[in-house]
Order: structure tokens, then C-alpha cells, then sequence
């Protein structure tokens, strides 16, 4: 039962979760700023990570070429083609899949593309990355990408692939982040690619003008826990490789937050209002930019103020 469709679950312990706030005062990390260098880790011998290079790259090698897992900022592409020839020589490229639309993770596509890659996404992402997108923060449209950068394999729910003897399933996780984000699981090697869609270490991106909220975020990881198991490995776009252990702690603090924000919507705060009421109080981990965290879920909020509960109209 997810949230979008049922928040009884998280709402009959709204009232305790807000009482709770004063129990202990919110301490917040200062945001750092960390010179990015590429690494190669291993998973398998198939199967690797390629951090550094603006998004966790996740690369799968086979007899005839290379299957990856987004593609990185465009700033790190030297990085990234760095990595994959010291991990497989000259191997090309034969398939890319991209988690989302992000520029974080796209940046390498029309490189890979005109080379000859299959590009493989989410309907939603291949509808975004073919046509131009108004960034609000700046004020502006950023273009379509390139056709050799488009996906030219869509799937809706689910996609299926056999690559290099590893199957590989594809799913749709609605508004966990943006509104096309996938993961991919790649079932022999237990391992599954979330993108964005989990964020253990760093404070969680909830793109609200691009679709994504945060009764999307916990539904989404409720489908990517239910999908692994306790020896399952789970690679975000950023930081390192976790368990399910992280996403369901993630899980549970996003929960909390969901229902401390529904009482302060029921109340008429406003996002500035809610953060000063300490709707971050006490949590078991800290954000770097609280406000910018409780803006973004704020925001959702509102797209789907009629899905909260019946009387947040």
C-alpha cells in the first residue's frame, strides 16, 4: 500500500511525530564543497562504479562493448572516458541507460550516442531530454539535447534487457525525484541503480517543478526495499554503495518528516513558518540546506494537497 494512494498509515502518528519536535534541537551540517576525482570500484568482475565524474556511473562489461548506468556531467566527460578505457581498454559503448533527466546525468549522451549507443530511459525522460525545459531557479529554457543524446528505447513501467549473461529489469519510480525516474536492477549481481531516487548520505533532491515530491520519494523507496534483500547493493547518483539497511533508515526519517509537514499544511504555515517550527527538529541525520529542503517539499505539497488528507483542501 503506497502513500500516494493510502497516508493513514503515516498520518495516524502525525500528532505524536509533532509533539516530538521540542525533545531535541535540530543541529545542521554546513554544506562542503569537495574537489570530485574519478574512482573505479569493482562490484563484480563484470560489474563497477565509476564515482567522480558528477553522478555515480555504473558500468557493466561484456565480451563486445560496455552497458552503462547514466552518464555523467558533461564538465567530467574527459573523467568518465578516462575511467572506461583503464577499466576495459577500448571497448565501446553499446548501451546507456539514464535513470532521469538530469544534466548530472546525461552530460556524456551525445558523445555516447553519435558513437553508436543505444539510449534507453523512462517515457518521461525521453520526453524531457527532447525538448526544452524551463529551469525556474534561473529563469530560463535549456535546450532539448541533441538527437544522438535522446533515448531512442522508451519504456513506461517496466523495460528487460539480457546483456553480457547479466539480466537487467527496468522500473518506474513515480515522482520519486522528477517525474522519469527509473531504476535499474541488475538481478545476477544483486545490485540495483537508483539515480536519484535515494540519497543515504546527502540531503534528498526532491525536483518539485520536475515532478517530483516527497510522498514520491517514500513510495519509491518502499518499491526499491521491497525489491532487494539484505545482501542487495544499492548505488545512488552520489556517494557511496549502501544496503537496504540506509534505505530503510532514509525511509523512515522521510516518513516523519511527511507527517510533521502535513500538520503545518493542515495549520496554514508557510514553508519559512514550518522550518522555524522545527519540523527537522530531532531527526537522526542532518541537511546541509534545511531551507532549501523544506521549500522543495513544500512545493510538492501543494501539487498534491488533495492526497494529504480530507480536510487540507
Amino acid at each position: 500500500m503506497t502513500i500516494f494512494n493510502d497516508r493513514r498509515r503515516v498520518l495516524q502518528g502525525s500528532l505524536a511525530a509533532v509533539a516530538s519536535l521540542s525533545l531535541a534541537p535540530a543541529v545542521f551540517a554546513k554544506a562542503t564543497t569537495a574537489t570530485q576525482r574519478p574512482l573505479t570500484t569493482r562490484l563484480t568482475d563484470r560489474l563497477a562504479v565509476i564515482g567522480g565524474v558528477g553522478a555515480n556511473v555504473v558500468v557493466l562489461t561484456g565480451a563486445d562493448g560496455l552497458l552503462l548506468v547514466d552518464s555523467g556531467a558533461a564538465e567530467h566527460a574527459a573523467a568518465l572516458r578516462g575511467q572506461l578505457q583503464q577499466l576495459a581498454g577500448t571497448l565501446p559503448v553499446r548501451t546507456l541507460i539514464n535513470t532521469h533527466w538530469h544534466a548530472q546525468q546525461t552530460g556524456s549522451n551525445e558523445a555516447f550516442g553519435k558513437a553508436g549507443a543505444q539510449v534507453i530511459a523512462q517515457a518521461k525522460t525521453a520526453q524531457r531530454l527532447s525538448t526544452d525545459q524551463y529551469q525556474p531557479a534561473q529563469d530560463r529554457y535549456v535546450k532539448a539535447l541533441p538527437k544522438p543524446a535522446q533515448p531512442g528505447r522508451r519504456f513506461h513501467l517496466q523495460d528487460r534487457l539480457d546483456v553480457a549473461g547479466e539480466t537487467l529489469e527496468l522500473g518506474y519510480l513515480l515522482e520519486a525525484h522528477t517525474d522519469g525516474d527509473c531504476f535499474v536492477h541488475f538481478r545476477s549481481a544483486n545490485v540495483i541503480a537508483v539515480g536519484d531516487a535515494a540519497s543515504p548520505e546527502r540531503d534528498p533532491i526532491l525536483d518539485w517543478y520536475g515532478g517530483g515530491w516527497l510522498g514520491g520519494r517514500i513510495d519509491g523507496l518502499s518499491q526499491l526495499i521491497a525489491r532487494g534483500n539484505e545482501a542487495t547493493r544499492y548505488v545512488p547518483a552520489q556517494g557511496p554503495v549502501v544496503g537496504r539497511t540506509e534505505l530503510q533508515a532514509e525511509q523512515a526519517l522521510l516518513e516523519t518528516v511527511f507527517a510533521r509537514m502535513t500538520e503545518f499544511v493542515r495549520k496554514g504555515y508557510s514553508a519559512q513558518d514550518i522550518l522555524a517550527a522545527g519540523v527537522l527538529n530531532g531527526l537522526p541525520r542532518t541537511l546541509n540546506d534545511p531551507q532549501t529542503f523544506v521549500e522543495s517539499v513544500f512545493k510538492g505539497f501543494w501539487a498534491h494537497h488533495n492526497t494529504l488528507s480530507p480536510d487540507v483542501v
